[in-house]
């Protein structure tokens, strides 16, 4: 489908990509939403925790919200989308993927950009309650590449599953890498890193052998920790083989579901491959919104809810 036209347009200070990004990552608070969480057990024996809001009513619907690298169920662009959701008469299912929700996960592996049989357990964990018929899924940054390339990899999707939106979707991994590896982007890749960092050597006890102090010391980039970690902990060459399976650019052809993109032309985070406008014009499911402003998850906008939410809504009620 042709590139959908945006009318986001935030106030002047918000045209600043780095504003937005830093605005919505560090200060934005959401209140006034409970959460009850349950934990998935998973056939390999780890597990994901599920941190779970209700609309003021019994819902027949339920979307599943996503969030990025290093992020949880209590970031705000989860909790706000949540919130939103929760008010539209919405179930939400907030995933925490795993090692994320505060407590380490029990393998040597954990989560990635493409781990999508994570993403399957949630959708069939949720089919077993028989209690939604329709079914949606929100990812934002890494959930939102993941999100993309479940739809697309060309397993028999359910029924129940009605549409998906992806936001400040890096949907080119390398493209992405890239993308932070530049020198305006040294204070994003250096807390990523470090967040990451501060996993594996929590994880050090655990395993050893795997993880010696050697290995981690190399580690001295984002790339270096797919390198060292990411490839070896899931079955991937090395970090540019991860990122050539798992990016969900080269599954957008094959989507069959309406799903959204709205990816910021000032994000920061994203290379020019991560803007899938030849996907888009060959493929009538996919609508790709790219606006001008909007950083990298930071569509900032009143009342505390942010336009991605509210266009995401807007979509899922229009397919």
């Amino acid at each position: 489908m042709p590139v959908q036209p945006s009318s986001y347009t935030p106030p002047l200070l918000f045209k600043n990509g780095h504003v937005s990004t830093v605005y919505y990552g560090l200060f934005r608070k959401i209140t006034d939403l409970e959460q009850e969480r349950e934990r998935l057990e998973l056939e390999d024996g780890d597990f994901m925790d599920l941190d779970w809001s209700y609309a003021s009513s019994p819902a027949t619907k339920v979307i599943i919200l996503l969030h990025g690298l290093e992020g949880h169920a209590q970031r705000p662009y989860i909790t706000g989308s949540a919130k939103y959701f929760n008010r539209a008469g919405y179930d939400c299912c907030a995933v925490n993927f795993r090692g994320c929700s505060g407590e380490p996960n029990r393998l040597y592996r954990s989560y990635h950009s493409g781990a999508t049989e994570d993403l399957e357990a949630v959708v069939n964990h949720l089919l077993k309650t028989k209690k939604y018929s329709e079914f949606y899924i929100k990812g934002v940054s890494l959930g939102g590449n993941m999100a993309l390339k479940y739809a697309g990899e060309g397993r028999e999707l359910p029924t129940e599953l009605k549409g998906i939106v992806a936001i400040s979707a890096p949907c080119d991994l390398h493209s992405s890498l890239r993308a932070l590896m530049s020198w305006e982007n040294i204070p994003y890749a250096h807390r990523f890193r470090k967040h990451l960092v501060a996993k594996l050597k929590a994880k050090q006890p655990q395993f050893p052998e795997l993880l010696p102090d050697s290995e981690i010391e190399k580690i001295k980039t984002l790339k270096d920790f797919d390198d060292v970690y990411t490839s070896r902990a899931h079955g991937f060459a090395d970090a540019l083989d991860y990122y050539t399976q798992c990016s969900a650019l080269q599954f957008l052809p094959t989507i069959k579901i309406p799903s959204l993109i709205i990816n910021a032309k000032n994000d920061s985070f994203l290379g020019p491959e991560c803007y899938p406008y030849k996907e888009a014009g060959t493929n009538r499911h996919i609508h790709l919104e790219v606006p001008a402003y909007g950083g990298h998850v930071g569509f900032y906008d009143a009342q505390n809810i942010a336009y991605s939410e509210k266009r995401a809504l807007k979509f899922l009620k229009e397919i």
